[in-house]
């Protein structure tokens, strides 16, 4: 039999281990007789023919998988061309590759989909990953339901803190480059205290500063002490970025510090003391606010990806598609890799309330089985 490769691109995740252990486990279930082969640091480790031999990895190993963040057998960014796609199917027959796994987000299946066209004797499949939840028609993306579980639960507990000394703005950046589906999951923090984010700024909603500031205003003289929690992709109504990104490889972009530039501005506008908050990539490799749900779904993403290729389907991602939210029931599908291909999708205007400033009931719902329990505080104040 042909051997399998593992490959995994872009930005790791809490969960993206869990699909690779759904992988080796379906493939070790399944007998399968070829060589478990993963590309050490992704599409780079192909092409520089870094291949790592998972075949042998131990039971202790592959159960440890299920709780190790980051990616355990590297990722990239490396941009690609056709000439790499062309090598990249030599070295697929030079190594006897005939089934490729690429695990990412929508950069990634563009390259899964290139290589299902320049390597006509492979088959490939994606399997889903993204913190972002950006990747098209899949109702959402393992990855993305523990970063949000982390926004979450970060913001309940800063309501907290400015509660017992409301002399301030705090200001949380979420990351999330054009879509806010992060920055929206901190809105179930007050979802049993009925006390969240008192403001929250979307990229798809234009910033407007002198509506920001008078919003930071009203709701400081209110409460004293006022949580914003911000995307790191505000743009104005122009679509430019309310600060101008610092670096920028290819399609990944290094943002400034929103959070530090709205809180300068509350200070120097409104003299309010004001602090800003940026967890960054603390918040997607976060194993301690780890979704259950997300473990569990990465899993069966990396499981049904094993079935899917072996069985002879090919240029497909695998989906999770929503039966019902209560109770939670999905059902995984394959989705041709071409409809996920580099697009992506933003948070739709009913989940956002008409002021922009918040979420609706609707999205409430939506997230609140993947993101699982919060807390539930005291307070005598």
């Amino acid at each position: 039999m042909k051997n399998i490769l593992i490959a995994h691109g872009g930005a790791p995740t809490t969960v993206i281990n869990s699909s690779l252990y759904g992988v080796i486990k379906k493939l070790k279930e399944m007998k399968f007789d070829g060589k478990i082969m993963a590309a050490r640091y992704g599409s780079k480790g192909i092409l520089a023919e870094d291949f790592i031999d998972l075949t042998n990895v131990t039971n202790k190993q592959l159960e440890l998988l299920k709780c190790t963040p980051g990616s355990s057998i590297g990722t990239s960014r490396h941009p690609l061309v056709e000439s790499d796609y062309m090598k990249m199917a030599e070295i697929f027959e030079k190594h006897d590759i005939g089934y490729v796994l690429f695990n990412g987000g929508n950069g990634s299946m563009d390259t899964c989909g290139n290589i299902t066209k320049y390597a006509k004797n492979v088959l490939t499949i994606g399997i889903p990953k993204t913190i972002d939840n950006d990747i098209l028609v899949t109702d959402h993306a393992p990855g993305f339901p523990s970063a949000a579980r982390y926004v979450a639960k970060v913001a309940g507990e800063m309501m907290q803190d400015l509660k017992g000394l409301p002399i301030h703005v705090s200001i949380l950046e979420s990351m999330g480059r054009n879509t806010g589906w992060l920055t929206a999951a901190a809105g179930l923090a007050g979802l049993k205290s009925n006390e969240g984010p008192h403001l929250l700024c979307f990229p798809e909603i234009p910033f407007e500063e002198e509506k920001f500031l008078v919003n930071a205003e009203k709701l400081y003289k209110k409460h004293g002490g006022v949580l914003v929690v911000a995307s790191e992709g505000l743009k104005d109504k122009n679509g430019v970025p309310i600060v101008e990104p610092i670096f920028k490889v290819g399609r990944a972009t290094y943002f400034g510090d929103v959070s530090s530039h709205l809180s300068n501005l509350i200070i120097k506008n409104l003299g309010i003391k004001a602090r800003s908050e940026k967890p960054g990539i603390v918040g997607r490799c976060s194993m301690m606010y780890a979704s259950q749900i997300d473990i569990d779904e990465a899993i069966l993403c990396g499981e049904v990806a094993v079935e899917s290729i072996l069985g002879g389907e090919t240029g497909k991602m695998v989906g999770i598609k929503r039966i019902s939210t209560n109770p939670y029931v999905t059902e995984t599908i394959l989705i041709p890799v071409e409809e996920v291909m580099l697009e992506e999708k933003i948070m739709p205007r009913d989940f956002i309330n008409n002021e922009g400033t918040g979420v609706t009931e609707k999205f409430i719902k939506w997230i609140e089985p993947l993101v699982g329990d919060m807390d539930e505080f005291v307070s005598f104040i």
